[in-house]
């Protein structure tokens, strides 16, 4: 099985089992254990905490220079270790064996530009209202830092915030999800195998309530960072406000994409059941809500049913297989919900519609044709693979449908007139904007949402500003 061993990270000191209570890591494609993960103590919590503390102010002390070299010797670390961790990242999470390794080498690229962006961390000085007065603006990091991440990219989301964190010369104490931990052990391993000073990055399991309260807590917490749900983010802002520290939040989304009738829609279509599908649709930014203008509707769901129809789910390791499993036991029955409630309101399964036999979480690629407006599926976010097609007449109304949910986080549009690209990209409400394509991250480009999607951008130069404060300092 080749499943490693898990342990928590705390100042440089790799804890096991012992003493501490343990929860199971289960394969969602067999249903079967693969490992006892333990649970952080609140005396262990305490520890990262202090840890990051005394090593933040060795850390930001370290010259920009070094603190590129050892994100960019950890990035090499993880090209070099690809297969081993795409293999357990598959066994744990599900994805396909070529996707978990592709994640890996994205991992790699994101600590290369945050490395590189840290040497650019550049302050400037304000001309002075007052002779013999100089007025710099320096930059510099917040400090400590608590950083939360999910399970359905357990290392590029991670390496997001631990990249720009590092470089910016802040400490981090990291929660992965405890569905995966042994992909965010991975990386953090990779850090210090290259060089990482210790204490400067901790990372901890356990019961997420109960360790986000403790972190968020401890008033040496500079700085908080989440990825994950929208009710849970709102728990997250809540209690980083209550001890005034700086958020980003990057929260659920409900993609919409939007066809219209002079786009090429067959391209569109085998574009889409890439983008959907990919992870088993358990992607934020995953495109979800097909909007699909009246002249064309009937068309594209064909040729997205019949796209769908060719995909082989099945156990992530087996070179065949286009689509995993769930990421745990807890998945299919809400899919289940959603989709038998669409139908109960008059949806039609185009192809897909039910989970598949056998062990592990399964569930079969989904098209819903004709959903209606008030269906839970069409307002809240699946996180699944369910794909949902609605008509629409006009620009106006295409616009009004995409931006009519609270969310704002992913959106994509296809059409030939450049005048209607320009019209949705200065009218849709969401973070980000693909036209003709469904690519929407690189290490270059923000990640981040508006509305109830958070606040925050990770990823491109925006990405590290908000592990960084400015210093006014007024020389006379």
């Amino acid at each position: 099985m080749d499943y490693p061993e898990l342990s928590l990270l705390i100042g440089g000191e790799w804890r096991g089992r012992r003493g501490r209570e343990i929860l199971p890591v289960i394969d969602p494609a067999t249903g079967k254990v693969l490992g006892d993960l333990p649970v952080a103590t609140a005396a262990d919590l305490d520890a990262a905490v202090d840890s990051a503390t005394s090593a933040f102010a060795r850390w930001r002390e370290t010259p920009a220079y070094e603190r590129y070299s050892i994100l960019r010797r950890a990035g090499q670390l993880l090209r070099e270790r690809a297969d081993e961790i795409g293999r357990a990242t598959t066994l744990e999470q599900g994805k396909p064996l070529r996707e978990s390794t592709a994640e890996v080498y994205a991992a790699a690229d994101i600590l290369d530009w945050f490395a590189e962006e840290g040497r650019r961390i550049y302050g400037r000085i304000v001309p002075s209202r007052t002779v013999g007065v100089r007025d710099l603006v320096l930059r510099q990091p917040v400090g400590p830092v608590a950083a939360f991440t999910p399970w359905n990219f357990p290392i590029t989301i991670p390496a997001r915030k631990l990249g720009a964190a590092l470089a910016a010369g802040c400490s981090v104490v990291l929660k992965p999800a405890e569905e995966t931990p042994a992909t965010g052990l991975a990386l953090a391993r990779a850090l210090v195998d290259a060089g990482l000073p210790s204490g400067v990055l901790s990372v901890v399991f356990g019961i997420p309530t109960a360790i986000s309260q403790h972190l968020i807590g401890a008033q040496q917490i500079r700085k908080v960072t989440f990825t994950g749900s929208t009710a849970v983010g709102r728990q997250i802002g809540h209690l980083a406000a209550d001890g005034v520290k700086r958020v980003t939040l990057e929260l659920g989304g409900h993609a919409p994409v939007l066809v219209f009738d002079d786009a090429d829609v067959g391209k569109a279509a085998q574009q889409a059941v890439a983008a959907k599908f990919r992870n088993a649709g358990q992607i934020c930014i995953a495109p979800t809500r097909f909007l699909v203008q009246e002249r064309v509707y009937g068309d594209f769901v064909a040729k997205f049913g019949e796209a769908i129809g060719r995909l082989r789910l099945g156990n992530g390791l087996e070179p065949e297989t286009t689509i995993g499993p769930l990421a745990h036991d807890r998945r299919p029955p809400a899919i289940e919900a959603l989709v038998s409630d669409a139908v109960d309101r008059g949806a039609r399964v185009v192809t897909g519609g039910s989970s598949a036999e056998g062990d592990g979480y399964f569930w079969r690629p989904t098209l819903l044709a004709d959903v209606d407006a008030e269906a839970r599926a069409m307002n809240e976010e699946p996180f699944g693979p369910v794909a949902l097609a609605v008509p629409f007449s006009d620009t106006d109304d295409g616009l009004r449908r995409a931006n009519e949910l609270p969310y704002g986080l992913a959106s994509y549009a296809f059409t030939t007139s450049r005048e209607t690209a320009c019209d949705v990209a200065e009218r849709i409400e969401a973070g980000m904007l693909a036209i003709n394509h469904f690519r929407l991250t690189g290490p270059e480009t923000p990640f981040g949402g508006v509305k109830e999607s958070g606040y925050g951008s990770e990823g491109g130069s925006e990405g590290i500003e908000d592990f960084l404060f400015s210093k006014l300092v007024s020389e006379g």
